[in-house]
């Protein structure tokens, strides 16, 4: 199923905590990490039992790769970054999730992964939905 929401998909609670609603696309909901260390969104399949890439259907992999790229697109226009990092997990959160850290040579990990370096800052309330708002434009989405 690439459209609409399973019954049965709920999110990890652990990204629920870590994580403001931005809006879904086809295949994913995607999400901004509260850390406004780094513009950082994370994309979640909405489908039940996914933990690798390789459990998607091939048409599927396809469609969850097509987000990636748009995605992209959306943050770096957003974000100005220098870089922009993509890594599937999954080590602490099992339920398949993509980030998609937009990087500046002068956060505060660079040019390391940026897992542990800087505790993470929660945005502001009104930065935070000013971010949201300009990704959902970029991202031609609509706040669920």
């Amino acid at each position: 199923m690439i459209s609409g929401v399973p019954k049965d998909w709920s999110l990890h609670p652990q990204l629920e905590r870590d994580t403001a609603p931005v809006g879904d696309l086809p295949l994913t909901r995607v999400l901004l990490m509260n850390d406004s260390n780094y513009p950082w969104l994370v994309l979640v399949p909405r489908q039940p039992g996914l933990t690798e890439l390789t459990d998607l259907e091939e048409n599927a992999q396809g469609q969850l790769m097509a987000e990636i790229a748009r995605t992209m697109g959306a943050l770096k226009s957003a974000a100005a970054c220098d870089k922009l990092n993509v890594a599937a997990l999954g080590n602490a959160v099992p339920q398949l999730h993509v980030h998609i850290i937009a990087r500046r040579k002068t956060d505060a990990a660079w040019p390391k992964p940026v897992w542990g370096v800087a505790p993470p800052i929660a945005y502001e309330a009104a930065a935070r939905e000013s971010l949201i708002e300009t990704l959902r434009h970029g991202l031609q989405i609509s706040k669920l």
